[in-house]
């Protein structure tokens, strides 16, 4: 979950799914959603991961369904994250907007790839010692 769920939480849905496979049905959402970000779907597309049919989604949108774990990948979401039951595990990822990103084309890029791979490094070593 992130504020916009147009860049990180996007890439994060993308990531879990590729790298978890069947052992989670995962789904991203935003406090003020927007719409998806098309260099966070670019530089997902260089890793083979097409994120390009995903839409952004209000955490209004997903209240019927039951989590097991919630992960905010960024400060705002987690200030306004909705209560979730105690059985609920809550994890906060803190990663910078790389929508707040500024320079030519390149530039962004670039921004959007580092946090890319941080969001991908967090999810293999949370997989691995076993945190998800």
């Amino acid at each position: 979950m992130c504020t916009g769920n147009s860049c990180r939480s996007q890439m994060a849905e993308g990531l879990l799914r590729h790298m978890a496979g069947d052992r989670y049905e995962v789904f991203s959402a935003g406090t003020r959603p927007s719409s998806v970000n098309t260099t966070a779907i670019d530089v997902m597309k260089e890793i083979g991961i097409d994120i390009s049919r995903h839409y952004s989604k209000s955490v209004e949108d997903l209240s019927s369904y039951e989590f097991d774990v919630v992960i905010t990948v960024c400060d705002q979401a987690r200030e306004t994250c909705p209560v979730f039951p105690s059985k609920v595990s809550q994890f906060h990822w803190s990663f910078s907007d790389p929508d707040m990103a500024m320079g030519t084309r390149e530039e962004v890029f670039q921004v959007f790839r580092l946090i890319r791979d941080q969001i991908r490094d967090k999810i293999a070593r949370a997989l691995s010692e076993g945190e998800l």
